[in-house]
């Protein structure tokens, strides 16, 4: 007996609209035996979501990392499906693209797949909308007007930070986008929207992009962003970073030049996040605690996560920029403005990389 397609859920949307969010707030949903496994799409070399996201109940995860989904990577999109295919037998994946991915290529790309395979099916493509963000970037970035305009449910978020004439000014501004039909919409709940809205969706982005010979990924979305890698280590495995001087970064951090910091640290004291909640102190005296650090728009959140048994850098940070504004950044890392050592204040072991 042959068994069914699995079905394909993609989530796209703008650096930092709260895509991975959504998903983790979906995960609690879905009955105990389901099987959801995640291929996530990430600029630079710091997995981070994925390493949240696999200790949230996720049968398993793949990163496509160092490149776009729906660019340079799509080759290795296909492979990804099937490691995780034959491994957890899922029940549905979920893409999570890059905030820079055109989504209908990525569907037209999951068609070829599924019809040579017979092993998938496109379910329906998601746009997170950042309310609270949009009007500044839907002025300069094209790939964020793509993201509205070729999905199949729009969810709104962050919508609570705004007033209601904003609200209305952002669908606005989405409907002006030439809809040929109007795309449902959906407010989330702080990041929370019912998977009988999310799951199940009628996927025509799919049906429609096939049927295009040309679409509009003309232009080159990468120019958009820049990525800086940032590595800090110590000889003291038993060091950590200095968080007043990491935490200057995520203050100081403009959000018209900076779009998204993540990392995995090790600190010695327990780092906050910017409403002022205060992450578990590390669970060893004198040793460092594990925490991953996602920053958007000026708000940041600290989470605590298991301690690896691998060697690792005492921070691992990836750092996108808009066009032209990566550089600024970089030196101001480079000379030690944000990043420090706790006992080793004065001799860190820094790497600054522009990666794209």
């Amino acid at each position: 007996m042959t068994a069914s397609p699995i079905p394909i859920t993609i989530i796209t949307g703008f650096l930092g609209s709260g895509k991975t969010t959504l998903i983790l707030n979906l995960i609690p949903q879905l009955p105990d035996n389901y099987r959801l496994a995640l291929v996530k799409n990430e600029f630079g070399d710091v997995a981070v979501d994925s390493q949240l996201a696999a200790s949230s109940a996720i049968s398993g995860v793949r990163e496509l990392l160092n490149g776009c989904i729906c660019c340079n990577l799509v080759g290795s999109l296909g492979d990804a499906l099937e490691t995780l295919r034959t491994e957890q037998s899922p029940d549905r994946f979920i893409i999570e693209t890059s905030g820079s991915a055109f989504p209908a290529t990525l569907a037209m790309e999951i068609n070829r797949i599924a019809r040579e395979t017979g092993h998938y099916v496109l379910d329906g493509v998601i746009s997170v909308i950042d309310v609270e963000n949009w009007k500044g970037y839907d002025d300069t970035s094209v790939t964020a007007k793509l993201q509205a305009n070729y999905t199949d449910l729009l969810v709104l978020n962050k919508w609570e930070h705004v007033s209601e004439r904003a609200l209305e000014e952002c669908i606005d501004r989405i409907l002006d986008l030439d809809l040929d039909v109007p795309t449902p919409r959906e407010k989330s709940d702080k990041g929370w929207v019912s998977k009988d809205v999310l799951l199940g969706l009628d996927a025509k982005l799919a049906k429609s992009a096939e049927e295009e010979q040309e679409h509009p990924h003309d232009h080159d979305h990468h120019s958009e962003v820049e990525v800086l890698s940032v590595t800090l280590s110590s000889p003291d495995p038993s060091d950590g970073v200095s968080w007043p001087r990491l935490k200057t970064l995520l203050q100081e951090a403009s959000k018209d030049e900076v779009y998204r910091i993540k990392a995995v640290f090790y600190c010695l004291e327990a780092p906050s996040s910017s409403n002022g909640d205060k992450s578990a102190l590390p669970t060893t005296a004198d040793s460092p605690g594990r925490y991953i650090l996602n920053w958007a728009f000026g708000r940041w959140t600290v989470t605590q996560v298991p301690n690896t048994q691998q060697e690792e850098p005492v921070l691992r940070m990836t750092v996108v920029t808009g066009r032209c504004e990566s550089a600024k950044w970089q030196r101001r890392i480079e000379v030690g403005e944000f990043t420090a050592l706790h006992r080793e204040p004065e001799a860190p072991r820094l790497n600054v990389v522009r990666v794209s």
